[in-house]
């Protein structure tokens, strides 16, 4: 089993993102674990609308960023006070108990017992300090998250806009009360000792790194700067959401869904899905179902949840 562990020295997230989606395209047999920091970010799921999900003009007054990944989920916050981890991982040696397991090894070094909670979560003394995300490419298939250490709760909560269906669901009346930084459970952890315990747990869970790859090379590759033109593009993060007007939303099991469809002859003729689901297939096969049905057409059950709940809220 080939194994590598590479460390990002950007703090870009154009250039992080770019990396990591190169690494999840190559068709080598290679189990990846790649860190990496960015400053001062918002990250949002593929099919979010920036303009709900985030304070822009704040966030752009400050100097930061925005970032769109090709994951699902809902909108985090980076700064130098988070640890992001990625593992890229062949399809056939995909195992995500393991990959958690990686982390929670890890922490554990500390003395902190870490738990995996409901759809993407790590918990520790019952508050978040990893949302985690997924996808599957076509050689490898990617887990990704971030370690919450150090972070500015204060930035965190002045840059992301929660739904108020989503804090009353979880019981509370604000998105700090939900996290915790691990520094407040033990001030001796930061991201520089943080990470040789990740590599070491890496270690010990598949075994020893047996390439050693650079991130300083990986960035002049001319694949690493399409992904990163891609990712900074304006049409990627902002294009489909500037004149998305939701006109039905509902809050789930597994994550909340705003619906805006283009009617035409009593027909759908398109429909526009923003959702921190992390099922993009089902918002895909959703869209697709939709598309072209009379409006008033009793549309048959799928038997997939997160299919039936969206076609539920445009039918």
């Amino acid at each position: 089993m080939v194994t590598q562990f590479i460390v990002s020295n950007q703090t870009n997230p154009y250039w992080n993102i770019a990396v990591e989606n190169y690494l999840v395209e190559q068709s080598r047999d290679v189990i990846t674990l790649y860190l990496w920091r960015n400053r001062r970010t918002v990250v949002i799921g593929q099919n979010q609308n920036p303009f709900a999900e985030v304070n822009l003009e704040a966030l752009e007054a400050d100097g930061g960023y925005l970032m769109r990944r090709r994951t699902g989920g809902g909108a985090v916050y980076h700064d130098d006070g988070n640890l992001n981890f990625s593992f890229v991982v062949p399809k056939a040696l995909y195992d995500l108990q393991r990959q958690f397991s990686v982390i929670q090894r890890a922490v554990a070094a500390f003395g902190l017992e870490a738990e995996v909670s409901g759809r993407n979560d790590l918990l520790c003394d019952g508050r978040k300090f990893s949302g985690n995300a997924f996808s599957k490419g076509e050689y490898n298939d990617l887990h990704h998250g971030t370690i919450l250490i150090r972070g500015n709760m204060s930035d965190l909560a002045r840059y992301l806009k929660p739904k108020l269906a989503k804090l009353q669901k979880h019981g509370v009346s604000s998105v700090r009360s939900r996290v915790v930084n691990l520094a407040e459970l033990n001030p001796d952890i930061t991201a520089e000792s943080l990470m040789p315990r990740l590599r070491a747990a890496f270690n010990s869970e598949y075994s020893e790194i047996s390439e050693n790859t650079k991130f300083s090379e990986i960035i002049k590759l001319p694949d690493v700067r399409r992904l990163y033109e891609q990712f900074a593009s304006d049409e990627w993060l902002y294009s489909r959401w500037r004149n998305f007007t939701a006109q039905r939303s509902g809050q789930f099991d597994w994550g909340g869904v705003e619906v805006a469809v283009t009617v035409k002859d009593n027909t759908v003729a398109d429909i526009q899905l923003a959702s921190d689901a992390l099922d993009l297939d089902a918002l895909e096969t959703a869209r697709k179902l939709a598309i072209g049905t009379p409006l008033d057409r009793k549309v048959a059950p799928t038997g997939n949840r997160v299919v039936d709940d969206i076609l539920s809220l445009v039918f």
